[in-house]
């Protein structure tokens, strides 16, 4: 059996391809409303959910599961732990969510390990969408976990007919793609918003990626991880996708219209938080800079343009 805490749109969709391919899967959520008895999320309104599913509020059902996929907010996922630890500890706990946690600006593997120790931790990410997932799209995704073997074992459990699961035991990579991309997706969503046009978008993808790779490597990943699923194919989907939240968040700043204060937006905490491990470290990150400096209002469009554009020439 395999446990979903969190019935979002990802979380759902994630359970709802498990269970199509003949798993056995807990959904929990605080507030199931009639989901149990309709079959039907909120989140995913198009698409049935299967049978195998157990739709559940109670977190002692998730406690029968060996293996927990933690698909909340990533600011969230320290409280999450804390208050269920009782259900949650010693168990394989995959991480289904992208950023870095504002207060211990650490990765959602890193904030797994020290919020309960004796849990095994890993972290799913890489270039998707709920609704794909959903409708049963053709999907690739990254697994890593520290521990090959137990790594194995979950890409096992996880990979279903359509949801190609590839591994590594990078984690500090395989989070810091899924978490930084977000901010890039944020800044291309601008670039378009204030109709820059596609060649900004496209200098910002390959200026943010170089960051990306520059405080990765510094943190101790391993360069060929942020080439993968992890960094790069996710941060190709994000930065050109309206479906994508941190794009059209990015979209709505640059043409100053409204934000839906409802949407969950992972990159604008995550460039706060990167901009202040960037300063720690002594790391150029101006794009992210940026991002972090707009997101908290602090600057208008036209200002961040012109940081960017007057920054000293310099090699690539």
């Amino acid at each position: 059996m395999i446990g979903v805490v969190g019935a979002g749109a990802f979380g759902t969709a994630l359970a709802i391809a498990l269970a199509r391919d003949g798993r056995s899967v807990t959904l929990w959520a605080r507030d199931i409303g009639d989901m149990a008895q309709t079959r039907r999320s909120p989140r995913l309104p198009d698409v049935t959910l299967p049978d195998g599913i157990n739709i559940t509020k109670n977190m002692v059902d998730i406690a029968a599961s060996e293996t927990v996929l933690l698909a909340v907010p990533a600011q969230s996922l320290r409280d999450v732990l804390t208050a269920n630890a009782t259900h949650l500890d010693a168990k394989q706990l995959v991480a289904c969510c992208k950023g870095i946690d504002l207060e211990t600006l650490t990765g959602p593997v890193a904030t797994i390990a020290r919020t309960l120790p004796n849990a095994m931790p890993a972290i799913l990410t890489g270039p998707s969408f709920a609704a794909d997932i959903a409708r049963g799209l053709p999907t690739a995704l990254t697994l890593a976990c520290a521990d090959d073997t137990v790594g194995q074992n979950l890409q096992q459990q996880l990979s279903t007919g359509t949801l190609r699961i590839y591994r590594t035991t990078d984690t500090i990579g395989a989070e810091l793609g899924g978490a930084l991309k977000n901010v890039i997706a944020i800044a291309c969503g601008v670039a378009i918003g204030a109709s820059l046009g596609d060649s900004a978008r496209a200098a910002l993808m390959t200026r943010g990626f170089a960051e990306m790779q520059r405080l990765a490597q510094i943190l101790g990943a391993e360069p060929q991880t942020l080439v993968g699923l992890s960094g790069l194919g996710d941060l190709a989907l994000t930065c050109t996708s309206p479906l994508s939240r941190n794009y059209r968040y990015g979209l709505a700043l640059g043409a100053g219209t409204a934000i839906d204060p409802a949407m969950t937006v992972e990159g604008a905490a995550t460039s706060w938080a990167v901009t202040r491990l960037g300063q720690d470290r002594g790391i150029d990150l101006p794009v992210c800079a940026v991002v972090a400096a707009l997101t908290r209002g602090e600057i208008s469009v036209e200002t961040a343009l012109q940081n960017l554009l007057s920054r000293p020439l310099k090699e690539e």
